[in-house]
Parts: C-alpha cells; sequence; structure tokens
C-alpha cells in the first residue's frame, strides 16, 4: 500500500530540479544576461536567447518583464542620441517623413478593411494595425488604455508584433545585403517596415553606423505619431474621457542630440553614452524573448496572426519599393 501511494510523486530529473530550486533557473537567466551585457552577443542572438529560455527554462522574473523592457528601451534610445548629429539626422527626417504619413495611413485603413474581412474582434484588429502602423509595443501601449482594451485583446495584440519583430531582425538584414541597399535605404526601409524600435535598432545596427542613425531618427519621427493616433481613437470608440500617454523620451532623445552636437565636452565621451545604449537594447532584445513563452505565442491565434503578417508584407514591400525607386 505505501508503494502504491509513492508512485504519483515520481517526476523527471530536468522538471524536478527546476521544480525545487528556483535559484537554478534564475542562474541560466541571468548568465544569459550578462552574456548580453558584453560585446560578444549580437542583438539578434541575444533575442534568440531569449527565445530558447522562454520555451525550455522559463523567465523567472516574468511579472517585471514588461516593465523593464519598457524602460531600458528608453534609456537606450536616450542614449543613441548622444551618438548623433543633429544636422544629419534632421537629413534623414526629411527624407523619411512622406514615406512615414503615407505609410501610417495607409496600414491603419488596410487593416481595418483586413480586420472585418477575417472577422477579427474589433478592438484587436485596430492594436494589430495600430502597431504594425506606428512603432509596435508602444503604440500598442498608449492606445490600449485609449479604447480600453482587455487584457487579452492586448495580448494578443503584442504576441502577434513580437513575432513578427523576431522575424525581422533575422530577416532584414540579409535581404538588405541581397539586394545591395544602401546604408541610408536599408535604414529608411527598417524605420518604415520593422514595428518595435528596439527591432529597427537592433537590425539597423547589425547593417551599419549610417543605417543605424537614419533608422533611429526615422523611426522616432514615426512614433511621435502615437499622439494624434491615440486622440483619433478616442472618437473612433467614442472614449472621449480618456487619457492620452506622450512619449516623453523622444523628447530627451532630440536633447541628447543637440547637446552631443554643441557641447564639444560631452562629444569627447558620447562614445562611451552610445556603447551603453548600444548593450542596453540589446537586453531589450534578450528581455523581449524571454518572454515570448508558449503561452503568449498560443494565446495569439490563426486570424490575428494572418493580418499581421499580411499587414507587414505589403507594408514591408511598399517601403522597399518606395526607398529604392523614389529615395
Amino acid at each position: 500500500m505505501e508503494e502504491i501511494t509513492a508512485l504519483p510523486t515520481k517526476q523527471k530529473p530536468a522538471k524536478k530540479l527546476l521544480d525545487r530550486s528556483i535559484t537554478t533557473r534564475e542562474l541560466i537567466f541571468l548568465l544569459a544576461l550578462v552574456f548580453c551585457i558584453s560585446p560578444l552577443i549580437s542583438p539578434p542572438v541575444a533575442l534568440l536567447m531569449g527565445l530558447v529560455i522562454a520555451q525550455f527554462i522559463g523567465h523567472p522574473y516574468l511579472h517585471l518583464n514588461h516593465k523593464a523592457t519598457h524602460i531600458l528601451l528608453q534609456v537606450s534610445v536616450v542614449g543613441l542620441g548622444f551618438g548623433m548629429n543633429v544636422t544629419s539626422a534632421v537629413k534623414a527626417g526629411k527624407e523619411g517623413i512622406i514615406f512615414t504619413i503615407v505609410s501610417i495611413i495607409g496600414t491603419l485603413v488596410i487593416g481595418f478593411l483586413l480586420g472585418k474581412f477575417l472577422k477579427i474582434e474589433k478592438k484587436t484588429s485596430y492594436l494589430i494595425s495600430a502597431g504594425t502602423a506606428i512603432c509596435g509595443g508602444s503604440a500598442i501601449a498608449a492606445v490600449s488604455p485609449v479604447i480600453k482594451a482587455q487584457e487579452k485583446q492586448i495580448s494578443v495584440a503584442l504576441g502577434t508584433i513580437f513575432i513578427l519583430n523576431s522575424i525581422a531582425l533575422f530577416l532584414f538584414p540579409a535581404i538588405g545585403y541581397a539586394i545591395n541597399l544602401s546604408q541610408t535605404q536599408f535604414g529608411l526601409w527598417s524605420a518604415i517596415a520593422i514595428h518595435d524600435t528596439s527591432s529597427v535598432v537592433g537590425a539597423a545596427s547589425k547593417y551599419g553606423t549610417h543605417a543605424l542613425e537614419v533608422a533611429t531618427t526615422v523611426k522616432l519621427a514615426r512614433a511621435l505619431w502615437i499622439i494624434p493616433v491615440a486622440f483619433l481613437s478616442t472618437f473612433i470608440f467614442k472614449n472621449k474621457g480618456s487619457k492620452v500617454k506622450i512619449p516623453y523620451f523622444i523628447g530627451l532623445f532630440v536633447l541628447a542630440m543637440i547637446v552631443n552636437t554643441y557641447v564639444p565636452f560631452v562629444n569627447q565621451y558620447s562614445h562611451y553614452l552610445t556603447d551603453f545604449a548600444k548593450a542596453g537594447l540589446t537586453v531589450t532584445l534578450f528581455l523581449i524573448g524571454c518572454g515570448l513563452n508558449r503561452k503568449l505565442l498560443l494565446s495569439v491565434g490563426f486570424r490575428p496572426l494572418i493580418q499581421g503578417v499580411i499587414l507587414w508584407i505589403l507594408i514591408s514591400a511598399a517601403a522597399l519599393w518606395a526607398v529604392t525607386s523614389l529615395a
């Protein structure tokens, strides 16, 4: 009788070890985090490491992940401003402004029509469209309280965007090299067609220094469209009392650029700040990968993912045609 009651307590050795000692999971996570901080790991590899941890080990601090990535991304983007010149940034911003306006409006309209055709819940469809049109997770985070989206709707939209971001980080540089895009062309293309700022910076930094400068400037100019789109959302969903969050870190990025350009003392040490910022973005991508666990991936569903993929292919193809034909 004693032997029979003892049988159900048997577990597989690997699972037993992880379940009994949370410190084992934490140790693996922290070691990977240290590797990401070092210059040995590139942004795509950091993302891949995070995905592996999410699927096979588990994120020990998952409840803190969203806030950590949000803060770290903003601090890192401001740090990148210390490596940029105002004159060249303004030039890059002017080159991307027409592409930005047309692509944002076009993506929102096509996204609405696709959501209707695929019979996707209205708020989920809108969040996916806004994330694709502007700046991924940041746009979803800004728009979701305005339209009073539920947690499930936000999770589906974020999951869709983050899955496509992960693919873009590996795919875009390979395509850029294959078709011989210039640094300027790749910077414009990635800023328009890749959703999140972290993945834009990761892909552009792999392509070249000037590509990174163009991509960051154009992407942050694009991120400012969160404000009018969020205000528009209050009327579309008839939530006029909702509060709109303004992305203040973009102003700090511009200030960092100005200081780097016109204050010689800061310019002498700016490379330390940009190195820190690049390491921060690599860690951000690692944390994003760690957050893409099996539960989140399964929650996305087939139709929202189809909407996200179609929108992404359309905006990527249109932006690539624009930068190669018109730029």
